[in-house]
């Protein structure tokens, strides 16, 4: 484990803003882990974990808890399941990218929708990450975690998870941190049924078409690509989060009034209708490129948001406050932000779970 102190965390977030974490421990071996345990007991609160910092906002302010950055790495094969499925052990610090590409490579299905997505495995199932008609609820079987308030380790099954759209038992808690998942997987040659339009039409195959999971992973590398959602160190719009907002939950009424519109209403896999928040920052008014707050704009390829030089961490959480407003009074919809908010944030509070 290596412990640095006052060290800028803005380099280690895809935003590129934030101040210093008063103490930051790179765990590589899972094995070190009670070592970080007592050093997080020396540090006001529960520690904040980092994985590649890609849906995180870190306060200008810097972070006093300690933070880790997880950097654990593996997988293993632990048995099988019914329907000829596999299940896998992933440390949380794997590259959710590598993990998809070795699902793929083996002949695994039910996460080849997900390649793309930048991060940490151990961070997916904290919002059950999803993308193109798969979410990691449909794989994850349980995880061990650390939990702070009991001091040892817990192993939950994913119906403890309390996965939702978007969010768990994790999402804006730092009670646990994450230490393993396991996923169960089945074994096919082909993806799961292509339900998004996008990625149909990419393909070239009607919705609900099972295709090769290489060309599944290919076609919706290209969507996203063209969304701009796939991190490039090169592109003008590099210094982004994904998605900023969740796709809000609409009410019957709202969904009739939506679609009258051509708006891109849809059931979500928790029973939710809910639409395209994409869609409602454009319809308002918010046109690709338009600027929010100094150093802070509408990307020119997505409506989400982005960082330019000179923007601030304050700046970047104005601005999502301003987007919010400006939809509601345009929409009547609220939108809610699905960035973690990491360090000494004054006016943003952070719980630590029941």
């Amino acid at each position: 484990m290596h412990v640095t102190h006052a060290l800028p965390l803005a380099p280690m977030t895809t935003l590129g803003v934030g101040g210093p974490a008063a103490v930051l421990a790179e765990l590589h071996d899972p094995a070190d882990f009670p070592d970080f345990a007592a050093l997080a007991a020396t540090r006001p609160g529960p520690p904040v974990v980092l994985g590649e910092g890609s849906n995180v906002l870190a306060a200008d302010a810097g972070c006093s808890p300690a933070v880790l950055r997880m950097a654990t790495k593996g997988v293993r094969v632990t048995g099988t399941g019914p329907d000829d499925t596999l299940l896998l052990e992933v440390q949380a610090g794997h590259p959710l990218g590598d993990l998809v590409a070795l699902t793929i490579a083996e002949g695994l299905t039910g996460m080849e929708m997900l390649t793309g997505i930048p991060g940490t495995t151990g961070a997916t199932p904290v919002q059950n990450v999803g993308a193109y008609g798969q979410e990691v609820a449909d794989t994850l079987r349980h995880v061990t975690a650390w939990d702070w308030h009991l001091g040892r380790e817990v192993t939950l099954d994913a119906a403890a998870c309390r996965l939702g759209h978007r969010t768990s038992l994790f999402k804006h808690s730092r009670r646990w941190t994450l230490l393993t998942l396991a996923f169960a997987l089945r074994r096919s040659a082909l993806s799961t049924p292509v339900v998004y339009g996008a990625v149909a039409a990419e393909l070239g195959v009607p919705r609900g078409t099972r295709v090769p999971l290489a060309e599944a992973a290919r076609a919706v590398l290209t969507v996203r690509r063209g969304k701009g959602m796939v991190l490039d160190p090169h592109a003008p719009d590099r210094r982004s989060v994904g998605s900023v907002f969740l796709s809000p939950e609409v009410t019957p009424s709202q969904a009739t009034a939506l679609r009258a519109h051509d708006a891109p209403v849809n059931r979500f896999p928790d029973g939710s209708t809910r639409v395209s928040a994409g869609w409602l920052i454009q319809h308002s008014g918010l046109a690709l490129g338009t600027p929010i707050t100094k150093g802070v704009r509408v990307s020119t390829v997505h409506p989400t948001l982005v960082a330019d030089d000179g923007a601030t961490a304050t700046a970047f959480a104005h601005a999502i406050d301003l987007v919010r407003t400006h939809v509601l009074h345009h929409t009547g919809v609220h939108l809610t932000s699905e960035i973690d908010f990491l360090g000494d944030w004054p006016d943003r509070a952070t719980t630590e779970g029941p």
